[in-house]
């Protein structure tokens, strides 16, 4: 049982149904989120909301002290309706999208940074399945609505601060596209720590002057990985030129690291840490890409062959000591 609500729980299941939808442009569209209104951020600053979550073995750090902020944009948790993109007044749809990517991803970046999570009219999964020239509409128009937040965050709470972009799946969809209209060359780099852009393809090809990150202190870049256990050799399209880099080393060599190197996974009990349990590489997936083969024995994690469900909780330890050091070494 834990296993099927763990597979379920916060990204693209392994299969697709088709949903019966109708074409794109004949379909009246849920309202655009006015961002305005706090009922359309899962989280913001200053309230309690899911993204303040802390496992038992956390302390928390007050939202004044922090100098850095994250806008995280969540992964996709629609998975059946009847329109090509999601309600963000859906509440059931919201709590899903609170306490499970939220709480389990989200929420690794709350010690050092003020943590901003916009609804958007997320696209329903299919489109990741079945391409079509609707899927791509309803991911511009999903966009969109990230972009709007986004503009909205610039003007009336950033106020000149350093900032990290983060997001999971359809998350880094979007952000890999926010990264090349907003930061790419742009004189807005300059505030950029670094994007965690991870389960999603996303390459320096795509880019001007923006690169991965060669290590764990490089700033203004990003980092990306999609999870795989070891020697399982994945099919799927948005896989196929993904680019990697190795969380437990903060480089993309392909040299195994052992599971010493590592500082401990979230399982689905998120209050429990495993440590030593976790060992990664990166791997040429000889399809123009690399992916990251993981080796694990933390129960039920272990099981899956697809990682993409945990590609944060895998290694959300490291990611949390990584975004402390990579804003330290910003602040020189």
């Amino acid at each position: 049982m834990k296993l099927r609500l763990l597979l379920f729980a916060f990204c693209i299941p392994a299969i697709a149904l088709s949903q019966g939808l109708k074409p794109f442009d004949t379909e009246t569209h849920y309202p655009a989120p006015d961002y305005s209104l706090k009922q359309n951020w899962s989280a913001l600053p200053f309230r309690a909301d899911a993204a303040d979550k802390l496992p038992k073995s956390q302390t928390w750090v007050s939202d004044s002290l922090k100098t850095v902020d994250v806008f995280y944009i969540h992964p996709t948790m629609y998975m059946t309706g009847k329109k090509w993109n999601a309600d963000v007044a859906d509440k059931k749809l919201n709590r899903k999208v609170d306490k499970k990517p939220v709480r389990y991803q989200a929420t690794v970046f709350n010690e050092s940074c003020r943590v901003y999570a916009p609804r958007y009219r997320q696209a329903i999964v299919e489109v990741f399945y079945n391409e079509t020239a609707d899927g791509e509409k309803a991911l511009d128009l999903a966009y969109e609505d990230v972009k709007a937040a986004f503009e909205y965050y610039l003007k009336n709470y950033n106020n000149g601060r350093p900032f990290i972009i983060a997001s999971h799946s359809q998350g880094t969809c979007h952000s890999r596209r926010l990264l090349k209209d907003y930061f790419d060359g742009k004189e807005l780099s300059k505030q950029l720590v670094a994007a965690y852009a991870i389960g999603y393809t996303i390459k320096d090809s795509m880019y001007t002057t923006l690169k991965m990150c060669e290590n764990a202190t490089e700033t203004g870049c990003y980092v990306s990985w999609m999870s795989y256990k070891m020697g399982y050799e994945p099919t799927a399209n948005f896989s196929k030129l993904s680019e990697s880099v190795n969380p437990l080393t903060w480089t993309n060599e392909m040299g195994l690291a052992g599971k010493e190197k590592g500082l401990g996974a979230m399982g689905v009990n998120f209050n429990r840490k495993f440590t030593n349990r976790t060992a990664a590489q990166v791997h040429d997936n000889g399809r123009g890409g690399t992916i990251l083969w993981v080796k694990t024995s933390v129960p039920l994690l272990r099981l899956l062959n697809n990682m993409h469900i945990i590609d944060y909780n895998l290694f959300w330890y490291d990611i949390r000591k990584n975004v402390k050091d990579r804003i330290a070494a910003y602040s020189k």
